[in-house]
């Protein structure tokens, strides 16, 4: 008889929870040996959201074997510039949550995790959080996120946990669905996942004043089902994310706007830095391509670096 099947739905280091979703009943988990994933350095081999095979024994269960993923999240480790670490595997939708401020947002930090989700086939939307605190301040802030990434082709949505602005419409959207919150610590991921479904309690954090970055609150990675239909991953919040397997020649087709428009270059293959005829570089000049976008672009050839 063929080893059962469940998805792993939180991961503490050598010890796991799995459940057979979409049924939620969790039980513990071990990994026996070593699974090593083919010809990489990844520093987790089994992540939140696997769907593996296991065996029962004793009290709890043993991971015997990794399924094919169907997509996954992976950042290069920011202290072991050859290491990686997958943030979640087998995800329907990201949703990369960042605020104007208060955090201040990083543009090319996020558009690093979007070239990674376009590299990996996972479809990502911008959450802007926190509008209430700067919804009079500066909307003319919110205004430009919007344009930049909506321009890009990504959905955007506004939200405030305070005033409940856009939570119905995140909670809709995350239906039925296998959700992926991430950012930079301090953003407000827990809280918006506490307002989806008031029963959870993902833990939430304060902002250091002094340095106006969030301090880490959420250590492990983990699954929560939402009242409403689906299942929401937190993972802890991220100051660095390094790009993996994407050679400088193929950065560009993971921007989308900018891959709509190479088709017109006079060149091929173009860098759309210095060749004449690019039209790439004309779509930026023309706005159709968001000038913060291009930068970051041009950032990306520049850095093998992990990013700060």
């Amino acid at each position: 008889m063929e080893n059962p099947v469940a998805t792993v739905v939180k991961n503490a280091g050598s010890h796991y929870l799995l459940s057979a979703l979409p049924e939620w009943r969790v039980f513990p988990a071990v990994l026996r040996g070593k699974i090593r994933l083919k010809g990489s350095s990844i520093t987790n081999p089994i992540a939140v959201g696997d769907r593996v095979k296991y065996t029962l024994e004793g009290d709890g269960a043993v991971i015997t074997e990794i399924l094919p993923r169907s997509n996954y999240l992976i950042r290069r480790s920011t202290n072991l510039s050859r290491q990686a670490h997958i943030i979640a595997a087998n995800i329907d939708r990201a949703y990369l949550v960042v605020s104007l401020h208060f955090p201040e947002v990083k543009l090319p930090f996020l558009d690093r995790i979007l070239v990674t989700c376009e590299l990996y086939g996972i479809p990502a939307t911008i959450v802007l959080s926190k509008t209430d605190l700067y919804r009079e301040a500066d909307a003319d802030g919110i205004a430009d996120i919007r344009s930049i990434y909506e321009r890009a082709g990504y959905p955007v949505i506004e939200t405030s946990v305070k005033t409940g602005e856009g939570i119905d419409a995140l909670r809709e959207a995350c239906g039925g669905k296998v959700n992926l919150f991430s950012g930079e610590s301090g953003v407000g991921k827990s809280s918006l996942i506490k307002a989806l479904d008031a029963s959870l309690d993902p833990k939430i954090g304060q902002i250091s004043a002094a340095h106006l970055q969030g301090k880490h609150t959420t250590s492990l990675y983990e699954m929560y089902p939402i009242a409403s239909g689906g299942f929401v991953i937190d993972s802890p919040g991220i100051r660095g994310f390094g790009l993996v397997d994407v050679e400088k020649e193929e950065i560009a087709r993971y921007f989308p706007e900018m891959l709509r428009e190479a088709a017109g270059c006079r060149f091929t293959p173009c860098t759309h830095t210095h060749e004449p005829g690019c039209a790439v570089k004309a779509a930026v000049d023309e706005g159709r391509i968001a000038p913060e976008r291009y930068n970051s672009y041009l950032g990306m050839l520049e850095e093998d670096k992990k990013f700060r």
